[in-house]
């Protein structure tokens, strides 16, 4: 028998190996998750585009009632995955991803085909199976010490495809001459086979393997039970992160699904690129600087900085939309830095802080059972907040709205984040000294 030690080269090239093969199945994972997220964008967003203009049913703007019916259809696929996304077991998510989707987008082509005010269902409709896919997507990239990296990449990818989409929304009605009810089904329709090949990517990713067992404990299925006990083991801390993350839920969907209304106001109207110019630079920072988490070790510190990650965000929200609201920054330069500030924010929520809250504590489950926990309230505040706004009749155009709706919410979610650092702090110290 020799050991390794006795041929080093040999030890030192299988071990390069297995390192370019991890880096490998990353790199796999991260396009693979990117692209079917993007490609989910194409069938859920590219509606917002369009502005609708001059129809109104019951005194309520039609675009607002195509919103309010997608947002209520989303918040009740969160609240049914909830159970579904923590039960979920890793046979047939690729055929649940097709399906789904395939469902949304015949949903679009009845929305092209019955006419308004019967159309809004369509939309309802839509939203119904596309709540399920971020948490059959983020199912293949949990538990993984590159979960970071991998979560960041998908999160930014929603930065990034909301804007995109309605780019080529845009471009679908000016250049291929679609009308606004046609054009939601045309623009899926590019997506369609992207899609089933993002999806059959994403399906081939390696599982995780013992070393991210190790290090972030193992995801499976929960059972009621467990999902009782893991709210009554958090509850505080629960409670407070979902009170921040239902804030900014409301202000991203203000932002994401009302650009359209905000820049024809400031005169920018029908400049299909201002979207993606200014949502990409959210994207590249949130990406470099939220994938510096993944060389945190310890789970407790990185699950301290995604709290300092949020409360910068918030702050940046804040202070930019101050300085818009005095005339000291420009309606672009303004929506840059709010949106870095917004998913700065945000894309913790969305798996990086309930990532490390199950890895510090080393807690049995997933992230698929508190993310849609938080996800399914965050939809009812949105859907709360717009049926306020139309039926109190409040006279604000939409980008003085947002610039309300921003500057109300950072300074209240900086409060709620404050609390819930001061609890978890309390918490991981009470764990620590019990290990110690």
């Amino acid at each position: 028998m020799h050991s390794a030690a006795q041929f080093p080269a040999v030890a030192e090239g299988s071990k390069t190996r297995k390192q370019a093969s991890r880096l490998q199945s990353t790199l796999l994972a991260a396009l693979a998750a990117a692209a079917t997220y993007t490609c989910m964008y194409a069938f859920r967003k590219p509606f917002t585009a369009a502005t609708f203009e001059g129809i109104v049913y019951a005194g309520v703007n039609y675009k607002v009632w195509l919103v309010v019916a997608q947002v209520l259809g989303y918040m009740a696929s969160k609240f049914y995955g909830i159970r579904f996304i923590s039960e979920l077991k890793p046979a047939g998510r690729f055929r649940s991803i097709v399906l789904l989707i395939g469902f949304a987008w015949l949903s679009l082509l009845g929305f092209a085909l019955v006419p308004p005010p019967w159309n809004i269902a369509f939309l309802f409709l839509n939203g119904l199976p596309l709540g399920l896919i971020w948490g059959i997507v983020f199912s293949y990239l949990e538990g993984r010490r590159t979960t970071e990296v991998l979560g960041v990449v998908l999160s930014s990818t929603f930065i990034f495809a909301s804007g995109f989409v309605k780019s080529v929304g845009t471009w679908v009605m000016v250049d291929c001459s679609q009308s606004p009810f046609w054009m939601p089904f045309v623009t899926g329709a590019l997506f369609v086979v992207p899609l089933a090949g993002a999806a059959l990517l994403l399906d081939r990713t390696p599982p995780p393997d013992h070393l991210d067992l190790e290090a972030r404990s193992e995801r499976r299925p929960m059972t009621g039970e467990e999902r009782k006990a893991f709210l009554q083991k958090f509850l505080l801390g629960i409670v407070l992160l979902v009170a921040a993350y239902l804030l900014l839920t409301v202000l991203r969907d203000l932002r994401d699904n009302f650009a359209a209304e905000m820049w024809k106001e400031l005169g920018y109207g029908g400049q299909s690129a201002i979207f993606t110019k200014t949502e990409l630079p959210a994207t590249l920072v949130v990406l470099v600087g939220m994938s510096l988490l993944v060389f945190v070790k310890n789970n407790h510190k990185a699950l301290l900085f995604n709290h300092l990650s949020i409360l910068l965000g918030m702050v940046l929200v804040f202070s930019s939309t101050l300085l818009f609201s005095q005339k000291m920054l420009s309606a672009p330069l303004w929506a840059m830095l709010n949106g870095v500030g917004l998913y700065l924010a945000y894309v913790p929520f969305n798996c990086l802080i309930f990532e490390r809250l199950i890895a510090a504590y080393r807690q049995p489950g997933n992230i698929g059972f508190v993310m849609y926990l938080a996800d399914a309230v965050g939809y009812l505040g949105s859907v709360a907040v717009l049926l306020l706004k139309e039926f109190l009749d409040v006279q604000l155009t939409w980008s003085r709205f947002l610039v309300g709706a921003n500057l109300w919410a950072s300074v209240l979610g900086i409060v709620l984040v404050g609390a819930s650092v001061g609890y978890f702090f309390k918490k991981s110290k009470i764990t620590q000294e019990r290990l110690a």
